[in-house]
């Protein structure tokens, strides 16, 4: 018989759509859950029909009760100490993104799978919409040549999950800055291309929206990147500035034509492709979030089939033995250079180097 993994979700509010998922799997058994919220944790412990011996309150008592899987999606500050207590434990970590928000505290992290030999895997979802995989064939494939330039945008107004003016309440993103949530622009990017950014620059510092001292109070960013393999990528990252829905979106520019998400983000419209002597002018293509082949109940993680993708790819590596597709040197890649990049923000847009994991 298959081994039935025992997983834990700390952090139950980003948590539940994971929760959902490994509750339908039967491979899995939510084992235990934890959130300092004791609101929030009866909440999700009536939705999992979970006893009151599988909820905690307490992070140490949690890891401790002989789970297989620990799930972190607690604030960003906090992953890196919850991640490690878990390895510590005996735990495999899936973590939500960013890595952390700390040069320092990622490479911990990195130091911690090593010394421990637990599986890491970072949690970033956007990899695993279905156009990732699609594009990614375009370009192993040579259809779009060298890959010189790529642009990505997350724009995704959440002033109240920051700071509520009518209280002064400070919510714990009045410390991210824009540019520390990069993972969902750069995470596709360089997996479609196999990179790695080897230096940074960035810009942004105003606070024309909330006139506060924290970095999370930065109206918007813009970085600009090199790769190791000499392409250039461009990001712009706002969690502040108005424009309705939020969106995502991605281009990567060829020596033999581009492709690109409607300027409306993904999900939203149709994308661009152009391979020079296929066509006398850009094609439409269309922009899939979801797998067609996977079943309808793959969209309960709440961002189309991308989470059901992700579990699949994590869970098949601890039966296989094999590598988790953002294992922790991806997961170091794709969150260290937001972290550089706000540091050259605050120098003037200065270039500096960005470090690898190894």
């Amino acid at each position: 018989m298959a081994k039935q993994w025992r997983v834990g979700l700390v952090g139950v509010g980003r948590g539940s759509g994971y929760g959902r998922l490994l509750a339908e799997d039967s491979r899995c058994d939510v084992a235990a859950v934890c959130d300092q919220s004791p609101d929030a944790l009866a909440r999700f412990q009536e939705g999992l029909a979970l006893p009151d011996d599988r909820c905690f309150l307490d992070y140490d008592e949690f890891v401790a009760s002989g789970l297989d899987i620990v799930f972190v999606g607690t604030p960003i500050p906090a992953h890196a100490d919850q991640t490690i207590a878990a390895m510590d434990a005996g735990c495999h970590v899936l973590s939500e993104v960013t890595m952390s928000n700390t040069l320092e505290d990622c490479r911990r992290i990195v130091e911690a799978v090593r010394r421990t030999g637990q599986v890491y895997m970072l949690a970033e979802n956007c990899i695993f919409w279905h156009f990732v995989d699609q594009w990614k064939d375009l370009v192993e494939a040579g259809k779009l040549g060298t890959i010189v330039h790529a642009e990505c945008e997350y724009l995704h107004p959440i002033p109240s999950l920051i700071y509520d003016p009518e209280t002064g309440e400070k919510k714990w993103r009045i410390n991210r800055p824009p540019l520390h949530y990069c993972s969902h622009s750069l995470g596709p990017i360089l997996d479609m291309t196999e990179d790695r950014i080897v230096r940074a620059c960035g810009m942004g510092t105003s606070r024309k929206i909330f006139d506060l001292p924290e970095p999370g109070a930065i109206d918007m960013q813009v970085a600009l990147f090199e790769t190791q393999k000499g392409m250039t990528i461009k990001l712009l990252r706002t969690s502040l500035l108005p424009r309705g829905k939020g969106i995502h979106r991605y281009c990567l520019h060829g020596t033999n034509g581009f492709v690109e998400t409607s300027q409306d983000g993904v999900g939203t419209g149709l994308g661009r492709l152009y391979v020079h002597g296929e066509s006398e002018g850009n094609q439409e293509i269309d922009v899939p979030m979801n797998d067609p082949t996977l079943p309808e109940s793959a969209r309960a993680g709440g961002h189309g089939t991308a989470e059901y993708a992700l579990l699949k790819n994590f869970i098949g590596a601890l039966e296989s033995g094999g590598r988790v597709r953002i294992d922790e040197s991806r997961g170091f890649d794709i969150t260290v250079p937001g972290i550089i990049a706000h540091e050259s923000a605050l120098c003037g847009g200065e270039w500096m180097d960005v470090p690898s994991a190894d």
